[in-house]
């Protein structure tokens, strides 16, 4: 196609919703998006965007001829990585998405040391909570906690991801350290909502048998490292990944509890990708450095029963006398 600045001014439209945001992407003037994008339109015969005075939005067209051109430029784009190899230099850019937190500590770290080993790569990290399009939002890697999205990707484990229960000494000092599941009744709770609202049940083990119960939270919050947070400002017992939880724990700003009950659950970390009969070597190379990075990486790969006993909580009762902290009590899910 002759007109391929209007396709790209096209998709960059799409992602910025005006002239101006497209234009200030291409490293081009408004004036000159919107020429490019006039001339695409009447070689099509069509309209592709809906133009106002301050915002950009692309017609029913525009945004299907937009999801197939993606498909198009990205083979494009790996037909340019794929010849760089010939020099044995990936270049072009990679894209990837991930939790926040898990991004923050695990990813965020090691990569300029994989920019400066690859100086022709661009790295663009998005640090997201939310569910993600791989193809739509042109990602190429995507690390997320839980199951592959379909047939047509490649999954690498990365970890698991056992769940632990902590809380302050602060709080435990105030409240009591509870020594069955049934005593966290009498105890606030700190609770994730993830995006779609659900709310993850604490699971046990009661003599031999899984307990799960929906805790009534005091506190919520829709980020692991909010729910923390919580946690170690005294605001009461939470449930989070061990990873988030290690360097307080390691530091005496949290303490383990209910360990020998607790059920750390079978979630894991996978690192994703679309599947390709040639993986361009852009994306390769990031995605093996990364998968050598985790592997290494001994914290990632502990388990709750690694953790030494010094970690958790003392058995100790309520302070005599101390008003009863507020109920928000547990409901039982059910056993299997």
């Amino acid at each position: 196609m002759k007109q391929l600045q209007g396709l790209l001014a096209l998709i960059e439209i799409a992602a910025a919703g005006s002239f101006a945001g497209a234009a200030r992407r291409l490293n081009l003037t408004p004036a000159a998006v919107s020429k490019s994008v006039a001339r695409l339109e009447e070689q099509l015969g069509v309209r592709l965007v809906r133009r106002s005075t301050r915002t950009a939005r692309l017609s029913d067209e525009g945004l299907r001829f937009v999801e197939k051109a993606r498909d198009a430029l990205r083979l494009l784009d790996d037909a340019v990585s794929e010849v760089s190899q010939a020099a044995h230099e990936p270049a072009g850019v990679v894209r990837m998405s991930m939790g926040v937190s898990f991004g923050r500590m695990w990813v965020l770290p090691i990569l300029p040391a994989i920019a400066a080993r690859f100086p022709q790569l661009s790295l663009e990290v998005e640090l997201d909570n939310t569910p993600v399009d791989i193809v739509a939002d042109g990602i190429d890697i995507a690390i997320r906690g839980g199951s592959v999205p379909d047939a047509g990707f490649v999954a690498r484990r990365v970890c698991k991801l056992p769940l632990v229960l902590v809380a302050s000494p602060a709080y435990l000092a105030r409240a009591g350290v509870p020594e069955e599941p049934a005593e966290l009744a009498g105890h606030r709770c700190i609770q994730l909502r993830f995006a779609d609202r659900y709310e993850a049940p604490w699971a046990f083990r009661v003599s031999g048998r899984r307990l799960a119960i929906n805790p009534r939270p005091a506190l919520v919050a829709n980020d692991s490292d909010g729910v923390v947070e919580l946690a170690l400002a005294g605001g009461g017992i939470a449930q989070c990944g061990l990873y988030h939880a290690l360097p307080h724990l390691r530091a005496g700003r949290l303490r383990l509890l209910l360990a020998d009950r607790h059920d750390a659950g079978t979630r894991e970390f996978v690192l994703v990708y679309p599947h390709r009969q040639f993986l361009a070597p852009r994306v390769r190379v990031v995605v093996d450095a990364l998968l050598a990075h985790f592997r290494d990486s001994a914290d990632l790969h502990l388990q709750p029963s690694d953790l030494p006993h010094s970690l958790r909580a003392a058995p100790r009762p309520a302070p005599r006398g101390r008003r009863h902290e507020p109920s928000h009590g547990v409901e039982p899910r059910g056993t299997s």
